[in-house]
């Protein structure tokens, strides 16, 4: 199947990670539905892809409410027929106070968005996959190298990136009946808006602050496109991709 004829949904295609990837797939010639909180966001990374605007399609969608997801994969079927690929990528994170300090509310956003929404997304995904002809398709969830460690005062984050582990086996092994393959990218510090602070200076586990190394979001961007790109016989499980010098591995 070619790029024109592969129909790819993105969340959280408005900024940082999800635009810089719902950008790569509209720029190699897929058929992109970009889904986010902000209609104006969005719309705003489709005219960033110039001439590829008009492979891409907007949609207004809070991952939080099952209702906004299925209207999200309604319309996605409505409009192309199929699904091919999504990248589960919304996510938030909560202020970083102390554990004890976090409120209900604080730790249920992030639930919400983080786990039951990719969680919503996966499940609709499956409905059209195992339908559809020819069968099956690509889920790419984003983990996060928070899905291995934790920065300090980061509870509701960290607990829900590991639980996108969880998400990511469950689906891989039951989507093995369906030909859906399932895959997880775990990112680490990669050069958004967002994230540039990082390179000035972010709380360490031994209570300094140091800034940290930063990787070009478009690498991010090109090992999405990558996993997506393999035959439904092969699946990427797990990839870990991080500027080389971030403090991870080892003891910082």
């Amino acid at each position: 199947m070619s790029n024109q004829e592969k129909v790819v949904i993105v969340t959280g295609a408005g900024s940082g990670i999800g635009k810089a990837v719902a950008l790569a797939f509209l720029k190699t010639n897929h058929q992109v539905v970009l889904a986010g909180r902000r209609e104006s966001a969005l719309e705003e990374t489709l005219q960033e892809s110039g001439e590829f605007a008009k492979n891409g399609l907007a949609i207004s969608t809070d991952v939080a409410d099952p209702d906004s997801v299925r209207k999200l994969f309604d319309t996605t079927k409505q409009k192309f027929g199929r699904l091919d690929v999504i990248f589960n990528n919304a996510g938030v994170n909560a202020p970083p106070v102390l554990l004890e300090d976090l409120t209900d509310e604080q730790w249920t956003n992030v639930v919400d968005i983080n786990f039951n929404g990719m969680f919503y997304c996966i499940r609709e995904a499956f409905r059209i996959m195992k339908d559809q002809n020819p069968r099956g398709g690509r889920i790419i969830n984003n983990g996060s190298i928070s899905a291995h460690a934790p920065r300090p005062n980061s509870i509701p984050y960290t607990a829900t990136k590991h639980a996108v582990t969880g998400l990511t086996k469950a689906a891989s092994l039951d989507g093995r009946k369906y030909d859906i393959a399932c895959g997880q990218i775990d990112i680490g510090n990669a050069l958004t808006p967002l994230a540039a602070k990082m390179a000035k200076g972010v709380p360490q586990a031994d209570g300094t602050i140091k800034a940290e190394s930063m990787m070009d979001v478009e690498e991010v961007a090109s090992a999405v496109l990558h996993m997506a790109g393999l035959p439904l016989e092969t699946n990427v499980q797990f990839m870990t991709i991080m500027a080389t010098k971030m403090p991870f591995v080892g003891r910082g």
